[in-house]
């Protein structure tokens, strides 16, 4: 495996060690963070603590004696800090004055403390009580259709929350209630479904313990989930090999130092991670896959001919399997010289990972958003599906789909309820357990609310969390629809561009951060949280509010439902609110085989499961057995190659999480300074004319006549395949059309954005 080119920026250190260690000391020493913060860090993702508010990464039911990684204690800390958000803020600054600043600079003002209204005539936020702003928000929701009014959820807020949450938009009349999941993920709930009966990954944390190979594809853990370095490391020290497919070459792929090793701190020796490392084209993995099945049908059939066993698991494709020739026969057809050219990959790099495949008995496939983020990106991820299947790689032990979610929750709150989609969703219990009737009808998607706001449909927006004018594609030309919203209302710990991007009337509500102690009438109250694995884990606050004024979002989200909705006894908004496991039971009583013995299980170490039917080998499809697809397509881009034209890939640094900025270093990358970068493979730069600090603009190359740019973006080599160049995640957003998007799930294109580069005076 060659390392990155000497002839680009890059980062010559490794993954974890003195560097992040490094990283998480500055931020702390810039937050200026109490003194409990330490006290929290030391209880993060251990049974009876405090559940970390990042990654969904699992909580292991050992964990290690520090049990957070360099972003989950940036998260914390971040949480905890001293500075505060005060009314004095906002009388002080005029909110058009504020859509200057950059993202960074507004978290950095610290925690919003009392609930603020809009005021058009000073265009400012004014401070209200609680009681002013929840009869507010009725008073201006209730005259509107509920169809035409938006629940949004971040997909951080606390299962309980989220339940009630899908609740209040239920009996308010909609399925609206989209959540960041539309952003990332959805693909993977929509592919996955189709093809295993399971929206979810099919592993369990333990499976890592025993599988035998890796396949890595599009997801960055030394950046979005540095805790399952661990895993890796440990597997790797087994003997498993891991076969990454990215098109960047990332550190924490390739070598690890262990911050909780004291051989490895002091002697700087890391952990060499991939066995192979192949940087694919953005959107060329579906090729691969396909390259690597056809490798495994070729090692059968001279198995076959020998006499040798086949390396099949023709008992599983016999019994769980549907879909198996048409699949085969589709492999077979497919000439390497299109798997190569889409792909990017040679046939002797694809055929020595299938070898690693083939002699691997238990293999976990791995994928972040590097998958999800493609017009085509369900068919990439059922074309891992299909390969999976031919070795009988699902259901068992040490082997499974692993998507690697990024909010903590995202998971569970689909879990609860948070859905558009009303099949997902038991309604007829709902209706008999609440006494009224839900709606039945599909919401809409994060895609169907920005086009409804563009075109007026949708009247009103409500945000649990997040930041999502500034997450949103087609950002730029979505803020000024955004701004003619009848009403928005935000609850948040922090400001950030959504609340300065605001509807005629606004409202910003700030809640208590996760590590808060969460104090109601039966006394504090725990929280849970769903992570990757399907596991449920209980989690204490225990710092005290960053105000007074603040409210829990649960609260927050009763607040609203009471001044809104038409009294019903069976909605006990105050009984809830005092006592959250009386949540946990309402939760346990709509989903009973899930969540049964809710407030009894949920302090138990590691969480406890859920269950997951593929995870079994029940296979919950129209079928009934695990389905193959044939693909339809080599690649996963919507837009295909052309000349002049480059595919952009969207990434976030080091030192962020999601829209969250905490700096503007990417150490793992090797760059520092500035975000408004332009990276690209040297070879390109050549050909183009282009040289290291040239200013260039990126422009839109989608082909629908709407320009779409981002200026003021610094030339930087980097190591990147041809054709493709990278830039920083949201600061790109507006080069992404809202209409580029995943065609089952409607999850963005952000991994394959076509554009072009202009240089001052024309293109």
């Amino acid at each position: 495996m060659t390392d990155t080119r000497d002839d680009t920026v890059h980062y010559g250190g490794s993954a974890g060690g003195w560097g992040s260690v490094t990283g998480m000391a500055k931020v702390f020493k810039r937050e200026l963070s109490t003194p409990g913060t330490l006290d929290t860090l030391m209880r993060q993702n251990k049974p009876e603590g405090y559940m970390c508010a990042s990654c969904a990464w699992g909580k292991p039911a050992s964990p290690h004696s520090f049990e957070f990684c360099e972003n989950g204690a940036k998260a914390t800390i971040w949480d905890l800090t001293r500075d505060r958000c005060t009314p004095d803020f906002f009388r002080e600054h005029r909110l058009a004055d504020l859509r200057d600043w950059s993202d960074f600079d507004l978290e950095m003002q610290g925690r919003l403390t009392a609930p603020m209204r809009y005021d058009a005539a000073s265009d400012r936020y004014l401070e209200c009580s609680w009681d002013e702003a929840f009869s507010g928000i009725a008073a201006a929701m209730t005259p509107l259709d509920p169809k035409s009014v938006v629940y949004y959820a971040s997909g951080k807020a606390s299962l309980e929350t989220s339940y009630l949450y899908a609740l209040l938009a239920r009996a308010h009349g909609n399925n609206n209630l989209p959540d960041s999941s539309n952003m990332c993920h959805e693909t993977t709930s929509v592919a996955m479904k189709k093809v295993t009966g399971s929206p979810v990954g099919t592993c369990v944390l333990e499976d890592f313990e025993h599988c035998d190979a890796i396949l890595y594809f599009g997801q960055n853990p030394g950046t979005n989930s540095p805790r399952f370095l661990h895993p890796l490391q440990d597997a790797v020290k087994r003997g498993c090999k891991i076969i990454v497919f990215n098109p960047v070459k990332e550190v924490g792929l390739m070598r690890f130092v262990d911050p909780q090793n004291p051989v490895q701190m002091l002697t700087q020796t890391p952990t060499q991670l991939a066995h192979m490392y192949l940087q694919v084209r953005p959107g060329g993995d579906l090729a691969a896959v396909l390259g690597l099945a056809r490798h495994v049908l070729a090692r059968d059939d001279a198995a076959l001919a020998d006499g040798r066993p086949s390396v099949l698991d023709t008992d599983f494709l016999a019994q769980h399997t549907h879909g198996w020739e048409a699949f085969r026969d589709e492999v077979r057809a497919t000439a390497w010289a299109d798997i190569e050219d889409h792909s990017g990959l040679t046939r002797a790099d694809l055929e020595a990972a299938a070898d690693v495949y083939v002699a691997a008995e238990r293999v976990i496939a791995v994928y972040g958003m590097g998958l999800t983020q493609h017009v085509h990106g369900s068919q990439s991820i059922q074309m891992v599906v299909n390969l999976m299947l031919m070795r009988g790689n699902i259901g068992r032990q040490g082997a499974g789909m692993n998507p690697v979610r990024g909010h903590s929750n995202v998971q569970g709150q689909r879990t609860v309820g948070i859905s558009e989609k009303p099949e997902l969703v038991p309604l007829d219990r709902l209706a008999e357990q609440f006494g009224f009737d839900p709606p039945r009808d599909q919401g809409l998607t994060t895609v169907d609310m920005c086009e409804g706001i563009r075109d007026g449909s949708v009247k009103a927006f409500v945000s649990l969390g997040g930041n999502l004018a500034r997450a949103v594609p087609d950002s730029a030309m979505m803020e000024d629809a955004w701004r003619a919203l009848p009403l928005t209302v935000f609850i948040a710990t922090k400001l950030n561009r959504s609340h300065i991007v605001h509807g005629q009337a606004s409202y910003l509500l700030p809640c208590l951060a996760r590590p808060e102690e969460d104090m109601q009438a039966s006394g504090p109250q725990a929280v849970s949280i769903e992570d990757s694995f399907s596991h449920i884990s209980g989690s204490w606050g225990k710092r005290s509010p960053a105000s007074p004024k603040l409210k829990s979002e649960l609260a927050i989200v009763a607040g609203i439902a009471k001044a809104l909705l038409p009294p019903n006894p069976k909605m006990r908004w105050d009984d809830w609110t005092a006592d959250y496991a009386l949540v946990r039971d309402a939760i346990a009583e709509t989903y009973p085989d899930e969540f049964h013995d809710y407030n009894a299980r949920m302090w138990q170490p590691g969480g406890f499961y859920r269950g997951n039917g593929a995870h079994d080998r029940v296979w919950k499809t129209e079928s009934g057995k695990a389905e193959f697809t044939v693909p339809t397509v080599l690649s996963a881009l919507g837009v295909g190659r052309a000349e002049g034209r480059f595919h952009l890939i969207t990434m976030r640094s080091n030192d962020q999480f999601n829209t969250t900025i905490y700096g503007m270093d990417d150490r793992l990358r090797g760059l520092s300074g500035s975000r408004m970068i332009l990276l690209i493979n040297p070879d390109d730069m050549k050909r183009h004319g282009l040289r290291q600090g040239d200013v260039v603009t990126l422009a839109g190359d989608a082909g629908d006549d709407v320009r779409r740019a981002v200026g003021g973006l610094t030339v930087t080599p980097f190591d990147l395949p041809d054709g493709c160049v990278g830039g920083y995640y949201p600061e790109m957003n507006p080069l992404v059309p809202l209409w580029l998007h995943d065609e089952a799930s409607k999850t963005p294109a952000s991994k394959g954005v076509p554009v072009r580069i202009e240089r001052a005076g024309g293109a």
